[in-house]
């Protein structure tokens, strides 16, 4: 697609960030070692994760998917485009035909039809859907992986705690992994060059009496340091560092290739499938928080061709990931979630594209506690405004903490200020939760 079609922003370039937040050096005290993937599909531990824990799967569709190509379909109007809109499985639900397979999965899923979140800029209105809100002068927040990261994580885990896949290079650095003031032990996993952590593993020529001298080495430098020093950021360096050993044994669960053969293939052979496979092994081993980013949906010029290819691989890989999890009994526990920074405008440009539209977009929740099959949020015939039930970024953002169980008030404290996961007075919207 020439690039003119394209937003001309100055940070489409590659933005690598610090892998592991930092955690490619040595640990410090040793986390308990993890050496076999079994041990984490075993029955009883599933069981009792499915118990305790509620985890989340984000598909990321980066650049801004359209809801008229997807969940908000408007055949006919002067705004609608080529495609027709089809019937669900749940009476009345119409999507558009280029997702066939989750039209029969509706009765999972519920649609936000009314996000309005006044933000078309791809890097600001990237982070205020990462993390719910604007960061403030002098206060970064956590992102929902770091949030959940914190609430959903437990401490002796051997896996990671936030995982994000972000391999393709358009829109990367709009929207990294953010742990914000709650500090390193939180920051994401990123992994930017393929679905596999680059430096999770030792050297070849590195012994594990080699890796465990180091270790005890920056423990003791790292304790003298600390001796007489109070530090929050300390602190949640040191917790990161003493990770690190349970971490690198966690390698086996971004190897899909003992999947079996009928697994893979209704993922499909892209590396979107591949990823989503991966984030399906992650979250049943423990993992609280695990995003997949689906790069480019941008479609200034020629939108009604790049969505006739993408969303038919989006449509097969969500259909493929909420069959697995409902087959391996996680589909109560797992929330899958579709988003992006923004949707795409109902006027159609002089290129045949879709610009940035923040006014009246769509988004799903699966699973956990939303009601499956359920609508909220009603646009007008056109598309171009919210006319029923208006939702922004913190009412989202409280409703999926509230469907995992967290409560949206709870206050976490920088220094003596206390800190609400939502902004005071940000409800939840109760009637898409069970």
């Amino acid at each position: 697609m020439p690039r003119s079609h394209f937003c001309r922003s100055a940070d489409h370039a590659l933005n690598r960030r610090a892998f592991l937040g930092g955690l490619a050096a040595a640990g410090a005290t040793l986390a308990a070692d993890m050496t076999q993937l079994n041990a984490l599909a075993s029955p009883g531990v599933n069981a009792a994760l499915k118990k305790t824990q509620k985890r989340v799967i984000l598909l990321w569709l980066a650049g801004g998917a359209s809801q008229l190509e997807t969940w908000d379909p408007k055949p006919g109007a002067v705004t609608g485009g080529p495609f027709r809109s089809i019937q669900t499985d749940v009476p009345g639900l119409r999507i558009s035909e280029l997702m066939p397979e989750m039209a029969k999965r509706m009765k999972t899923t519920c649609v936000i039809r009314g996000l309005d979140t006044k933000n078309g800029d791809h890097g600001s209105g990237a982070k205020v859907m990462m993390r719910g809100r604007r960061d403030e002068a002098g206060l970064r927040y956590p992102d929902l992986g770091a949030v959940l990261a914190r609430e959903m994580g437990r401490p002796d885990s051997t896996v990671p705690d936030y995982v994000t896949f972000y391999t393709q290079t358009e829109g990367r650095s709009f929207a990294p992994g953010d742990a914000g003031f709650l500090g390193a032990r939180y920051a994401p996993m990123e992994l930017t060059t393929g679905s596999s952590p680059e430096y999770i593993k030792k050297l070849a020529d590195m012994t594990d009496a080699d890796h465990e001298e180091r270790a005890a080495l920056r423990d003791l430098v790292g304790k003298g340091f600390a001796a007489g020093r109070s530090s929050e950021t300390l602190s949640s360096q040191s917790e990161a560092y003493g990770r690190v050993r349970g971490l690198m044994a966690s390698a086996k669960l971004f190897d899909a290739s003992g999947e079996p053969a009928a697994v893979k293939a209704r993922y499909g052979p892209t590396q979107f499938g591949e990823q989503c496979l991966i984030a399906r092994r992650l979250v049943e081993a423990g993992v609280p928080f695990v995003r997949v980013a689906r790069a480019w949906w941008d479609s200034h010029g020629q939108n009604f061709e790049t969505h006739q290819e993408m969303v038919p691989e989006l449509d097969r890989v969500m259909s493929a990931l909420i069959d697995d999890l409902g087959e391996r009994g996680l589909s109560n526990d797992v929330m899958v979630v579709t988003l992006a920074e923004f949707g795409r405008t109902p006027s159609i440009n002089a290129s045949l594209g879709r610009d940035h539209f923040a006014s009246a977009w769509s988004c799903t929740l699966t699973g956990c506690g939303v009601k499956g099959g359920s609508v909220y949020g009603k646009t007008d015939e056109k598309g171009q405004k919210v006319v029923a039930e208006n939702v922004d970024a913190g009412s989202l953002f409280a409703t999926i903490y509230s469907a995992l169980g967290i409560n949206p008030e709870k206050n976490y404290h920088v220094g003596s200020r206390p800190i609400p996961l939502v902004n005071p007075g940000v409800e939840a919207v109760k009637a898409v939760l069970k």
